[in-house]
């Protein structure tokens, strides 16, 4: 509730559309730099509020409800693609005017952001992974989850324990309840077309990528691919200890320390764009 209170008072809420859905999100700071936060499977914006007010001091911050998610609207035939996060995205960018972005992506919301800065390169400065998979491989692909799973009652049972995996000893008991509420509260309907999108061969490129790239990630976590990272020649890891899934809202001092230090560098006049 607290987080919730830190990001009403320093952010303002706007809304966008895509495909004649809305797109709710929020927007804090100013300047000619732009930090948009996209948050994961089954969460919301909020998951940002220990970095927004760090990064509206020296940035344009826009945090997303991603279409099925938070405050956004569904589409009719509750089809959810990362071309459609992405395109959300970009309706945003373009209802606030913003450009020169650095796109900052947590689980589910690293390869929504690779596939933006595939789809609209023109206005992507740098990416940042936070604890998000950049690679799947082909046997996994070959075997998409059942979106009826995630129905029902077992369904939520199924999710329950899912996102227990996801804590660490670092996520308090308070931080424990509001991301299952969060989460759980989420639709059926999106949980399972969200997680099936991600399950879309056609994102699992294996491009590379020569913009700068920052990879923030729990410790010992099973997302980051030592290999594949090799794709991306300017990619800077971070593995932050004693963390689990959030840590951005685990350990968020040593994160906004991390992200804006990267932030500096890529910003920084000399930095190539």
């Amino acid at each position: 509730m607290k987080l919730i209170l830190i990001l009403a008072l320093c952010a303002t809420a706007y809304a966008a559309s895509v495909d004649g859905i809305p797109v709710h999100y929020t927007a804090a700071g100013k300047g000619p730099n732009t930090v948009i936060l996209v948050h994961g499977w089954t969460c919301d914006s909020t998951v940002w509020g220990q970095q927004i007010p760090a990064l509206a001091k020296l940035y344009r911050v826009l945090a997303i409800d991603l279409p099925g998610h938070g405050q956004s609207g569904s589409p009719n035939d509750g089809k959810l693609t990362m071309e459609l996060f992405a395109r959300a995205i970009e309706a945003i960018r373009a209802e606030d005017h913003a450009d020169n972005l650095v796109l900052v992506g947590h689980s589910m919301g690293t390869p929504v952001v690779i596939q933006y800065a595939r789809l609209y390169p023109q206005h992507t400065r740098a990416l940042v992974f936070v604890d998000g998979a950049f690679a799947m491989s082909a046997s996994r692909l070959s075997s998409p989850p059942d979106p009826k799973q995630y129905e029902g009652e077992q369904g939520r049972e199924r999710r329950d324990k899912m996102i227990h995996s996801m804590f660490s000893s670092a996520t308090t008991p308070e931080m424990q309840a509001r991301i299952l509420k969060m989460m759980l509260d989420t639709s059926d309907a999106t949980a399972g077309s969200a997680m099936l999108a991600m399950y879309d061969p056609s994102i699992w490129k294996h491009d590379t990528s020569t913009i700068p790239i920052l990879g923030l990630y729990a410790e010992h976590s099973p997302a980051y691919d030592r290999s594949e990272a090799a794709r991306f020649p300017h990619f800077e890891y971070h593995e932050i200890p004693g963390t689990g899934h959030f840590l951005m809202m685990e350990k968020p001092q040593e994160f906004n320390r991390l992200l804006l230090g990267f932030l500096a560098n890529t910003f920084a006049p000399t930095a190539s764009h």
